[in-house]
């Protein structure tokens, strides 16, 4: 496969990767320097980095190239091997490996999300220019777990199936700035939300724009804006929902950023792979190439 042919194809790189031919070459550097940091510090290693066979992927492109293109289309592992000549064995452990090198490779970009917050004072050494912050919940699917107690903790009642969730936080310029641990998709927004003590460290003067999934944050932080819900018996005011829709307005960034992870299928599609580590490195991955996307456009 010859990778500098999609350098004349703009529209076939980003189909491919979900990077253009300028920010994958940019990025090639810093996954280099990542992986070659690993097979230095790789325990019990007898060669130099650099000796031994000569795997089908030679180049540091073609490395980059094959974990991008895996987690923007998704494809099964047989598929990968057939494409780039590795068997299917092979090809699910340079996945995972890829993966790894990938999420040190956005971390030297520094564009990788915080994962949790643990005062008000590290929020503000973090994002010293932030003013508001904008939180939401996703979900995506998982394959349904066999095991009842493990059924019934990940099935989603407002997706109706078996889901894996984060909490996302972005700035108004749609960064990603926090991505909770992945959880069971049973957990309420809210909930997970106060499980990561998120709402706590936020500095008084830094407004929070929510939906009504995070109802009760009003009484934890005095600056936040959440959308009113409706009840049975009580239905919303003109007025309360022409709040509503400003606030809906102002805080769209977050789902525009979300949409931006999802357009790499390893997100967006059902999780084939174990739960564990691997889906808590995608959320963590696809939110860092879309920051890495906003840094370079």
């Amino acid at each position: 496969m010859e990778i500098s042919k999609l350098s004349r194809n703009s529209r076939a790189m980003k189909a491919m990767t979900g990077l253009s031919w300028e920010e994958f070459t940019d990025l090639i550097p810093a996954f280099e320097e990542a992986e070659r940091e690993y097979r230095k510090n790789q325990p019990g290693r007898q060669r130099n980095p650099g000796g031994g066979r000569k795997g089908h992927l030679k180049t540091t492109a073609d490395k980059l190239f094959y974990i991008l293109f895996y987690i923007k289309t998704y494809p099964t592992f047989d598929i990968m091997a057939f494409l780039f000549g590795k068997g299917r064995g092979r090809s699910c452990e340079a996945g995972h490996f890829y993966l790894k090198l990938l999420e040190k490779a956005l971390g030297r970009k520094i564009v990788l999300p915080k994962r949790r917050i643990g005062s008000i004072e590290e929020f503000t050494r973090l994002f010293p220019e932030v003013k508001d912050v904008f939180p939401d919940g996703t979900e995506r699917r998982i394959q349904r777990p066999q095991n009842i107690k493990r059924n019934r903790r990940h099935y989603s009642g407002k997706k109706k199936t078996h889901t894996r969730k984060n909490i996302v936080i972005t700035n108004e310029n749609k960064e990603i700035l926090v991505v909770s641990p992945t959880k069971p998709g049973r957990r309420h927004d809210k909930r997970l939300t106060d499980r990561i003590s998120f709402i706590e460290h936020i500095p008084k003067d830094v407004s929070i724009w929510a939906d009504s999934g995070f109802i009760g944050i009003q009484h934890c932080h005095p600056n936040s804006f959440v959308c009113k819900k409706g009840q049975k018996n009580r239905p919303l005011s003109k007025e309360e929902k022409q709040e509503n829709k400003v606030i809906s307005s102002l805080r769209v960034g977050v789902e525009h950023a979300i949409g931006g992870m999802k357009k790499f299928r390893v997100y967006s599609e059902r999780l084939r792979n174990r739960i564990g580590i691997f889906d808590d490195r995608v959320a963590v991955v696809t939110a860092g190439l879309w920051n890495y996307h906003l840094q370079k456009r």
